[in-house]
């Protein structure tokens, strides 16, 4: 049981971006999703998160179409997209209490807590706005020390922008998660630390 999906398949007008995505994550595990500019690997989370519908081919959630159990899922799925999804207005913290993650109640102590946690006690009470890239990026990356009880993260690019001190923390974070038994999708163009990561080449025989 776990996160699966049967011959997913996604077509831009007349090319075809992947076909017959095909692979089972059961606890523990962690999946690297490769392959070049343009073939698909954003395209591929969203619809393993049920923000996408694939041209064919359907994602299971512990045997489950999840569409079929979508607040169940959404309830058990942390998923941080390429872009950071911050409001640039509201502080740092602000941005974890007020919309971390759906579903869920944070408290202002709770939120400093994470951004210290990653790096970023100081920057706490700035505006979104006035933080480097790396900094906007740790913020929105602080929403994982917020979900340990969330089984299934689906990450796109959660280590770009960020200098190698701070990926290494995103990578403890991620290993910790695993060793918990959670599962972990994720696209990055850096191999991530991660023992026993599958991987899957889109752009390639599935």
């Amino acid at each position: 049981m776990g996160l699966s999906c049967q011959q997913l398949t996604c077509r831009r007008g007349r090319s075809t971006l992947f076909a017959g995505v095909n692979f089972k994550l059961q606890a523990g595990e962690a999946l690297w999703v490769q392959g070049r500019n343009g073939s698909g690997k954003t395209t591929l989370l969203r619809m393993l998160c049920g923000l996408a519908r694939p041209d064919r081919g359907s994602v299971f959630w512990h045997g489950q179409a999840i569409l079929a159990t979508r607040p169940q899922f959404h309830a058990e799925l942390l998923h941080i997209g390429h872009a950071d999804g911050l409001k640039p207005d509201l502080l740092a913290w602000e941005n974890l209490a007020l919309g971390a993650l759906p579903g869920s109640h944070c408290t202002r102590a709770e939120a400093q807590q994470a951004l210290a946690a990653i790096g970023l006690a100081a920057e706490a009470q700035r505006p979104v706005r006035l933080l480097s890239q790396g900094q906007r990026k740790r913020v929105a990356l602080a929403r994982l020390l917020l979900a340990p009880q969330r089984p299934l993260w689906i990450l796109d690019e959660p280590i770009a922008s960020l200098d190698q001190e701070a990926a290494a923390q995103v990578g403890a974070i991620l290993q910790a998660h695993c060793a918990r038994g959670g599962m972990l999708v994720l696209t990055t163009h850096q191999e991530p630390a991660l023992p026993g990561v599958r991987r899957l080449q889109l752009g390639a025989p599935c």
